[in-house]
């Protein structure tokens, strides 16, 4: 990649970002647009301070500003705490370590690294002077006595990093403990979740045989028990009752209106079948129905948090797969419905979840190998001839080369994190924390190893091709050689994924447009509520961590990436702290 090619992705990814964040600046201070931007703040009851929108048509209203962006560096950790809890300080410390990590080495490359890889003693006439390649470690000549300049900067990197992380791991147990003792008195703490259990051989119940044996084993600090039922039936019923009830009420609404014997037809009709059902509802609540529809379930509660903690890392019956026990989410965090899946189906669901991944991985390496034929265009060239038609058109191969494989490979990897959540929920998760985490672990492996390794190999692929069919010995040496011929394009994703992949995060376009479409077709004339939705750390975690790991690694190799990764990551908490 040429310098032309790089100037170019910087240059559109810097326009995109320049627009994006000028549209969310003065978008944000429309009243239309509360719902979406000030969605935490209309929902939070206890939230006394006003919104301060400009309600008429008034100069500020339209004109950007970035009073915003210093805000994000005055708020404290504590009431980042304090108001949206430890997951959300723990991604905002996340892009903190970021920042202090990068600029330290960006500073050690750009002094030290930058001039030593440049200013090669061999060979300094021939020197690639128009290639990115004269400033990574590709530069300096095997055994070169330079290259022990690269190998304690290496080690000076590593333990930087090793003390900033031990660091963290610190400061983070340190507010989880405190946390935990503030929270102690929490329902969950003290509750262990039991499945498989048996039937009692007296009663033929479940829920007498859970009483029965931890009466009796755990004497003196069990407390009581619930158990699960399958309510799907239940479910049905009840969404079905709040169809009807607001049917009632918009035709109750329009008698009012139009006065007509017709439509008191229809009220008592729909209140007859209003009746129905809840009779319905309430029949399979009673006792027998109840009984019927048993789940092998069940939340156990013990007088203290150290019982159900030993509880719950103790096996409790002499057949492993009875009585299987672990520690209980909390009560908004549960997801019901795989509680109703069979223990013995657990494993083929996993199973199948793992194959549905490496199928995905699989299927996407072909989108992954066409992105490295377009940025390796040289090559390119020899194997698909019509592609120098791109020359004749000025700067286009800079744009092509530069900006459109990163952006396509960013759109492509859109998707992927949704999919891996639904993927997770299929593992049969008894929480939905546990599904994010699942789907941040699989997103990530699947971008360490369709973004980064199987970058790496079909770039390398397509610029030796040739010379590894013929000496395939020699496979492993010509990877290891080829890696910082990488690099640019690494920056490049870096760019794309940081100025525009954050700028319009923030813009939260699709939000808007949803919500002037709906305004104008299905939800006119009714209220507008706020779009209040979970943080997606399943979506951006994982990004984080690649490019940390990207980072890392080309910290020596090519160190001209390490300014970006600084303005990544400061970027980056300005737009996730404007999120959380």
């Amino acid at each position: 990649m040429t310098p032309e090619s790089l100037l170019a992705s910087a240059s559109i990814n810097i326009g995109l970002a320049v627009v994006a964040l000028w549209l969310f600046s003065v978008l944000k201070k429309q009243p239309r647009n509360a719902v979406v931007y000030y969605a935490r703040r209309l929902s939070d009851r206890h939230h006394h301070r006003p919104l301060s929108l400009h309600s008429s048509l008034c100069l500020p209203r339209f004109l950007p500003s970035v009073a915003w962006i210093p805000r994000a560096f005055r708020v404290s950790e504590d009431e980042i705490l304090s108001r949206h809890g430890l997951d959300a300080l723990v991604l905002i410390r996340l892009f903190k370590f970021g920042i202090r990590f990068f600029l330290l080495c960006s500073l050690l490359g750009t002094s030290l690294l930058l001039p030593v890889d440049y200013y090669n003693e061999s060979d300094l006439p021939t020197r690639k002077e128009y290639s990115m390649d004269a400033f990574t470690i590709s530069n300096i000549t095997r055994g070169s006595n330079k290259l022990w300049v690269h190998f304690s900067c290496l080690w000076f990197i590593s333990f930087y990093a090793l003390f900033l992380l031990h660091k963290e791991y610190k400061d983070i147990l340190v507010i989880r403990l405190q946390q935990m003792k503030e929270l102690r008195h929490r329902a969950d703490q003290f509750t262990v979740l039991v499945r498989q259990v048996p039937l009692c051989p007296e009663h033929d119940t479940r829920g007498c045989a859970v009483d029965h044996f931890f009466s009796k084993h755990h004497r003196f600090s069990y407390h009581s028990h619930q158990m699960l039922y399958d309510g799907r039936d239940l479910e049905y019923l009840l969404g079905k009752q709040k169809k009807l009830k607001k049917e009632v009420e918009d035709k109750r609404h329009s008698d009012i209106l139009s006065n007509g014997s017709q439509e008191h037809k229809h009220i008592s009709t729909s209140e007859e079948k209003l009746r129905e059902i809840t009779n319905m509802i309430y029949h399979l609540q009673s006792e027998t129905m109840l009984s019927e529809k048993e789940l092998p379930v069940a939340f156990v509660t013990f007088k203290s948090r150290r019982n159900a903690a030993l509880a719950a890392q103790t096996q409790q019956h002499s057949n492993p797969l009875e009585l299987i026990t672990e520690m209980a989410p909390e009560p908004r965090d549960v997801s019901w419905r795989n509680l109703a899946i069979p223990q013995k189906i657990l494993p083929l669901n996993k199973i199948g979840v793992i194959l549905a991944a490496a199928l995905l991985t699989i299927f996407f390496a072909i989108p992954v190998t066409a992105v490295q034929g377009i940025a390796k265009y040289e090559k390119l060239k020899k194997w698909f001839p019509p592609a120098m038609a791109i020359e004749f058109i000025p700067g286009l191969s800079s744009v092509v080369t530069g900006y459109l494989p990163s952006a396509i490979l960013k759109g492509f990897m859109y998707i992927i994190p949704f999919a891996m959540l639904g993927l997770a929920y299929l593992g049969g998760s008894i929480s939905k924390s546990n599904e994010e985490i699942k789907a941040c672990n699989m997103v990530f492996y699947f971008l360490m190893g369709n973004v980064f390794f199987l970058s790496l190999i079909s770039g390398s692929l397509l610029d030796e091709i040739g010379e590894y069919l013929t000496h395939p010995r020699d496979i492993p040496s010509h990877l290891a050689a080829a890696v910082s011929a990488q690099a640019e394009f690494f920056m490049t994703y870096i760019l794309t994924d940081g100025l525009s992949g954050f700028s319009l995060e923030i813009l939260q376009l699709g939000l808007i447009l949803f919500d002037i479409i709906r305004s104008y077709t299905y939800g006119r004339g009714k209220e507008r509520t706020p779009y209040l939705f979970s943080f997606p750390y399943f979506r951006v975690i994982p990004t984080v961590s690649l490019s940390i790991m990207i980072g890392m690694i080309y910290a020596v190799v090519a160190p001209l990436m390490l300014p970006f990764l600084v303005g990544y990551f400061c970027l980056g908490y300005i737009v996730y702290f404007n999120q959380v």
